[in-house]
């Protein structure tokens, strides 16, 4: 059975602007030169038997150090390369980038030092309006976006 993750978009229009979302960027050596394409939705991998959407808000709070409140509005799966399927919600809210933390993980680091290093999950974390989120966003994940584009753009009717 192909690894499930549950995520989280974070979305929020300031002042009737266009609609923003918050993307994070993977902490740890293999990811620190890399930007277009490398950022990511807040998620990850579901515990045995654990609801998708508990996941999704467990995942948001250890990779942003934020608690997630508010109505959650499903947007359905993508599938990944490697065949991880990720499930995602959209929710409203606002924060600052600046002041959210995320948890650690330790590796060997460099490559068969024997040394132990420990990094953040979650290095950044920004909002993006949704043409620069394209750029931004892991290809696999910008289906995610354009299904809260749809949704965003059925409530203002």
């Amino acid at each position: 059975m192909a690894k499930q993750s549950a995520g989280l978009v974070l979305y929020r229009v300031p002042h009737g602007e266009t609609p923003e979302v918050l993307l994070v960027h993977p902490g740890g050596p293999y990811w620190t030169k890399k930007d277009a394409g490398a950022w990511f939705i807040p998620k990850g991998e579901l515990h045995p038997n654990e609801d998708p959407l508990d996941a999704a808000k467990r995942e948001f709070e250890e990779e942003t150090g934020m608690k997630p409140k508010g109505d959650f509005h499903p947007l359905g799966s993508v599938k990944n390369k490697s065949g991880k399927i990720v499930v995602a919600w959209a929710f409203e809210g606002d924060s600052d980038p600046a002041q959210m933390h995320s948890n650690t993980f330790t590796m060997e680091w460099p490559p068969k030092s024997g040394k132990q290093q420990e990094f953040p999950e979650v290095d950044r974390a920004a909002f993006f309006k949704m043409a620069e989120a394209q750029n931004r966003i892991h290809p696999a994940e910008w289906e995610l976006l354009t299904r809260l584009q749809r949704l965003l753009g059925s409530a203002k009717r």
